[in-house]
């Protein structure tokens, strides 16, 4: 279940509810009642910004939502679902239409109802997650930025077979003069220190990006200077060795092998796309410091 706000008002976008002053209806189950989009205006919308909660139950329903420029998108379920699972297919949501849309908004969701409605048909079947990757979708579900050409006709149009197989993130087919392949990666550092200048915590949190420009369904390995590697295969190193935490890799990625030997091997989809994060807990020099003198006057 799903459906989108703007303030006040209901853009449902739904997988088995409706709602007040409704513009879009996609109905799955059918067993949620109208009214909870109105119960969600109460206990999120009316409250104030410091009490709000991203999950809450009301009524025996589970409401998780996240905000996203100037409106709320907002899944329900009833029982006890995977939180987790939900937050991260609102996010891939917002992706996909962003990517669809040149951006999401209110105003992008009202030009678009018709690709709007047959997005949510395919990435959710009956409640059930399906196909969330933009390349792929783009093969069948056209936008005036992805429309079919003149020469094909509307009954040539077929499902790609990625829609249907085991490597649903890639395409066949694909073609280039040149094959390339660029890895960035991005490190944030997230520091606490006491006003004496005391490292209290300290974290790095980065993403592996990759940008692939390769022909066919190509395999890639990549090794990283794990230490739970070295720990495992009884190697030593000259260099430094990292230990990662929190690890979330793309659905690319065969966790299978990483698990056994913690080596990544994958498919990469067509593209911009972001490998994996992970979270490095190890203290280290702050790149620039800050000192502040106070002057109090009377």
């Amino acid at each position: 279940v799903f459906f989108f706000f703007k303030q006040k008002t209901a853009y449902d976008i739904l997988s088995g509810l409706v709602g007040s002053e409704m513009c879009i209806r996609d109905s799955y189950r059918g067993d949620i009642s109208q009214s909870i989009t109105e119960r969600f205006q109460k206990k999120v919308l009316e409250v104030e910004e410091q009490f709000l909660t991203p999950v809450f139950s009301d009524s025996g329903l589970t409401y998780v939502w996240v905000k996203h420029n100037n409106i709320y998108i907002v899944a329900a379920s009833k029982g006890n679902p995977n939180v987790l699972m939900i937050l991260y297919f609102l996010q891939k949501l917002i992706e996909l239409l962003g990517e669809y849309f040149d951006g999401l908004e209110d105003e992008s969701i009202r030009d678009n109802f018709v690709v709007t409605y047959e997005l949510l048909d395919e990435i959710m079947d009956n409640g059930y997650p399906q196909i969330t990757e933009p390349k792929v979708l783009q093969e069948y579900i056209k936008t005036e930025s992805h429309k079919l050409s003149k020469s094909d006709k509307v009954s040539d149009a077929q499902v790609p077979i990625a829609a249907s197989n085991a490597v649903g993130w890639r395409r066949e087919g694909i073609k280039y003069g040149k094959n390339e392949i660029f890895l960035d990666v991005v490190e944030k550092l997230n520091l606490l220190a006491s006003s004496n200048g005391v490292v209290l915590s300290c974290e790095i949190l980065g993403t592996v990006k990759m940008n692939s420009l390769l022909s066919g369904m190509p395999e890639l390995k990549l090794g990283l200077n794990d230490k739970n590697l070295f720990d495992l295969t009884g190697r030593t190193s000259k260099g430094k060795l990292v230990e990662m935490e929190d690890i979330k890799f793309h659905q690319c990625v065969r966790l299978a092998k990483f698990e056994q030997d913690r080596s990544i091997s994958f498919i990469p989809p067509d593209g911009k796309f972001e490998l994996m994060s992970y979270r490095l807990a190890t203290v280290v020099k702050p790149l620039f410091w800050v000192e502040s003198t106070l002057e109090s006057y009377t």
